[in-house]
């Protein structure tokens, strides 16, 4: 039975594969569209939201798991049958397991409401009163402080490689760790050290009942030293490197990174997810999927040349004429590019192979195609473009499918998302170090594109601390694309109102030249 209490405290990691029902960190970012109006991703960009309305609600819901695993640790030394069997370093890893995913779900509440009411180790009476739950929420740096604490305590005791009593195997894969902590921490503190939670005075208004600031109203650069530091942590452990092929192959590296089961890369995973369903609804109909999850125009053009230069800067980009390419007619614009954009985006006559096709094919969206919008009422791109990141082409459950699934972890947090706050936290408190630009370049060196610095194909450093922020977001824009980041960080940045708004993809609505405007 506490087995299975402390799987029920895990069962509250969610799963984030449903991006048109269960979460918009993606349909209602700049750098993706949910085709479907069924879905409640729709009723969200048309604004339909409001007190009585409140889309993508999870305040209860991480709530419940904050008290599932508060009942946990405050009950599970009671368990004499472990504390008979000498068992209490299996008890002190059980409540360090359940600490690290009560700071979780705390993190999860903070990243979408900000500050959030800080429980600690009360547990209301079943039967409380509404009186007794009006509690109030905590400064936002309080709430941080709080969770980082718990994070700590849960990291001093957790093992390093996914174990139970000490027996590290497969079937461990999935608990919590020393690196899932850390992660946690580093993700939580980049946060809290940005724009929005950093001396934010537009949210002055933005006060507890007795007048308290709920943000901080003053700006403190230490709180970027405490996020270098938190990445710098899990990077120190050496327990986790990047992805790569082990034939060198760079295309496969970056599919590797999602399709290859507890690799070196992946820190936190959920190992029972919807994959399946994410495979299916990006793929186009000529797969059998139902080719609905584009990216936006904006997202296609943050991809870089193969230079390893924006599609501003680099010579070899153009938005003029066609190339064939063995046989198919591809407009030049996606020519030249970097092998991101290739794994990640299926664009027009691009080849695709998966779902039920028995060959590979290039895909078309042009409004008479197979994949236009004319062939379906509803399942068409409204961008002529689909995601193709981590969509697993093994899956065949779509229409004429056999109900195959590429089964694989979803991943949450991975090492590259580590080095890159590792390098943003640091460029905002030390500008210049040369860490910076090495995580950076760890990143574009396994990309396969040109690095930063000396050397016959590098590209010039950054001069500034003001270009090299720009860098480590164009690159936190590509490498963790379609991965639920970039929602978070326009928000953190303050950049909203500057990237949001009309968003972009080609005329679907046309055939042959005219589609490509």
């Amino acid at each position: 039975p506490t087995e299975q209490y402390l799987a029920n405290v895990y069962s509250y990691v969610d799963d984030e594969s449903d991006q048109w029902n269960n979460f918009p960190w993606i349909g209602n970012s700049d750098e993706g569209d949910i085709t479907w109006s069924k879905y409640t991703i729709y009723s969200l960009n048309i604004g339909n939201i409001s007190a009585g309305n409140a889309l993508f609600e999870k305040w209860n819901y991480y709530y419940n798991g904050i008290r599932s695993a508060t009942y946990f640790i405050r009950h599970v030394d009671e368990n004499i049958e472990i504390r008979s069997l000498n068992g209490q370093s299996m008890i002190d890893q059980y409540k360090a397991e359940a600490r690290c995913l009560r700071a979780y779900y705390y993190f999860l509440l903070m990243r979408q409401y900000g500050p959030v009411v800080l429980m600690g180790d009360t547990l209301l009476a079943p039967d409380a009163t509404a009186a007794d739950m009006q509690i109030p929420r905590s400064p936002f740096d309080e709430c941080v402080n709080y969770v980082s604490n718990e994070l700590d305590q849960a990291a001093a005791v957790l093992p390093l490689v996914p174990s139970n009593n000490g027996q590290a195997s497969d079937l461990q894969y999935g608990r919590m760790t020393k690196g899932i902590a850390l992660a946690i921490k580093s993700r939580l503190l980049l946060y809290a050290a940005s724009p929005e939670y950093n001396g934010n005075t537009e949210m002055a208004g933005f006060k507890s009942q007795d007048g308290q600031p709920l943000i901080s109203q003053s700006y403190d650069k230490e709180k970027w030293k405490k996020a270098a530091d938190a990445a710098k942590a899990v990077i120190d452990l050496g327990q986790y490197s990047l992805y790569k092929d082990p034939g060198g192959d760079v295309q496969k590296s970056l599919q590797g990174i999602f399709f290859q089961a507890w690799n070196s890369e992946q820190i936190f995973v959920r190992k029972s997810n919807g994959l399946s369903g994410w495979d299916v609804n990006s793929m186009p109909r000529q797969a059998g999927g139902w080719c609905g999850v584009a990216a936006t125009q904006e997202q296609v053009d943050a991809y870089f040349m193969k230079d390893g230069k924006s599609i501003k800067a680099s010579s070899l980009y153009s938005e003029t004429g066609f190339t064939d390419v063995n046989g198919v007619s591809v407009y030049n614009m996606y020519l030249n590019r970097e092998p991101r954009f290739y794994t990640d985006i299926t664009y027009n006559n691009s080849i695709f192979q998966g779902g039920n096709m028995k060959g590979p094919e290039p895909v078309s969206f042009f409004v008479s195609g197979p994949n236009g919008k004319n062939g379906h009422p509803t399942d068409w791109s409204i961008t002529g473009y689909l995601i193709r990141k981590n969509v697993g082409p093994q899956t065949n459950t779509g229409s004429g499918g056999n109900g195959q699934k590429q089964e694989r972890p979803i991943i949450l947090f991975r090492l590259a998302e580590i080095y890159l706050n590792y390098a943003e936290a640091l460029n905002e408190y030390s500008p210049g170090d040369p860490d910076i630009v090495r995580y950076v370049n760890l990143i574009r060196a396994r990309a396969g594109i040109p690095m930063y610095g000396d050397g016959a194909d590098a590209l010039p450093m950054p001069p500034s601390q003001a270009e090299m922020r720009e860098k480590i977001r164009a690159e936190r824009r590509i490498e963790l694309a379609f991965e639920c980041h970039r929602w978070f960080d326009i928000r953190r940045w303050k950049i909203v109102a500057g990237v949001m708004g009309d968003m972009h993809g080609m005329n679907i609505n046309k055939d042959g030249n005219d589609f490509f405007k």
